[in-house]
């Protein structure tokens, strides 16, 4: 059974950083494209950030450019997001996500019904 569990949210003030883990599993990930989209209280769920297989390619949501680093730890089967210089607008349930060979489009517009998806972990910002 491919599980994808989050771990890392809370409570931090603004200007806090957060570190955000996702541990894989259930299967071989080789392939995978691999990041994070978040859904605030009573708002669509939006793309992040996301991590080809490689590592190499990265590609963020302009709300979070220069302030959040995705990583990815192929041996551990481990994605990361590193969140920075956090507002009380990153408050949010965060989502990791997995998708075979998925380019950053793809990536960016997927919907629950395609790839793999975590159950979330929630992060709140206060001001």
């Amino acid at each position: 059974q491919v599980q994808l569990v989050e771990s890392g949210g809370g409570l931090v003030q603004a200007g806090d950083s957060l570190r955000l883990s996702c541990a894989a599993s259930g299967r071989t990930f080789t392939g995978y494209s691999m990041g994070w989209f978040r859904q605030a209280p009573g708002k669509e769920r939006e793309f992040v950030a996301t991590i080809n297989w490689s590592g190499e390619n990265t590609y963020y949501a302009d709300s979070v450019k220069g302030r959040f680093t995705i990583s990815r730890d192929n041996a551990k089967i481990m994605v990361y997001l590193q969140m920075n210089s956090l507002k009380p607008q990153d408050t949010a349930v965060y989502y990791c996500v997995a998708a075979y060979n998925a380019n950053y489009y793809t990536f960016s517009t997927l919907t629950d019904d395609l790839g793999y998806w975590g159950k979330g972990t929630l992060v709140t910002v206060s001001a």
